[in-house]
């Protein structure tokens, strides 16, 4: 993977080669420089945030979210988290570029050897931050992009729940969930879970009678139906 000029560190790594002679063995500098290529490549393409397989499958599960409704919701939850801390990231980013440009100007300045030294040192240090928050933010944007298509595809799924008000969608999907979840907990053998979850279900239950959890929805009004019958 072809890194683009912000996210290139190989300047980085050859000044890293250059100061590992310091305290490594000599054996252990050969080996890092033949390395660099490749753990320049390693740098851009590691995993830093969740994957597609991982957000689909890990976070927006058929147990926790049983309804594309409850799917839409976690993914603007997951979205909104992304858009603030890029929003937080940039902040940083600028604050990175000053500290930089502050560096400079003292090292151009410096006439002692060993501060202008370790004001360098100082510099290395803000110039791979700086590459850093540039990797991050792109993975972030990626996120982003990707809860973007997951709330299309709910959306696509099932056009009938509500898309402003996540009360309401709530009042669809949470007995669902707990239905689903009360299932499993007799093969887990967790009685005290399966006493919270029944006290749950039973509220949803007389919430539904009362017409504060009322399903207006027919998919999922299906699918409460399907799960309430005994097996």
């Amino acid at each position: 993977m072809k890194p683009s000029k912000k996210r290139d560190i190989s300047k980085d790594l050859v000044t890293t080669e250059k100061n590992l002679g310091q305290f490594l063995d000599r054996k252990d500098v050969e080996d890092f420089k033949k390395l660099k290529s490749e753990l320049q490549d390693t740098w851009v393409k590691k995993q830093i945030f969740r994957t597609e397989t991982e957000m689909r499958v890990s976070v927006l599960n058929d147990l926790k979210f049983p309804t594309p409704g409850a799917k839409y919701w976690q993914c603007v939850r997951e979205q909104n988290v992304f858009m603030e801390q890029l929003m937080y990231l940039s902040f940083d980013y600028r604050e990175i570029i000053i500290d930089i440009k502050q560096l400079e100007n003292k090292i151009s300045k410096e006439k002692d050897k060993l501060k202008k030294e370790k004001l360098k040192i100082e510099l290395d240090r803000k110039i791979f931050s700086k590459a850093n928050a540039e990797l991050v933010g792109r993975d972030r944007m990626r996120e982003i992009r990707e809860w973007s298509k997951l709330k299309e595809e709910q959306v696509k799924d099932d056009p009938h729940f509500n898309r402003r008000n996540v009360n309401d969608q709530q009042k669809e999907s949470l007995p669902l969930r707990l239905m689903h979840t009360l299932k499993y907990f007799d093969k887990a053998k967790d009685a005290n879970g399966a006493k919270n979850i029944a006290a749950q279900v039973m509220t949803a239950e007389r919430l539904k009678k009362e017409g504060i959890l009322k399903v207006g929805n027919p998919s999922v009004k299906k699918m409460l139906n399907s799960s309430s019958k005994p097996k």
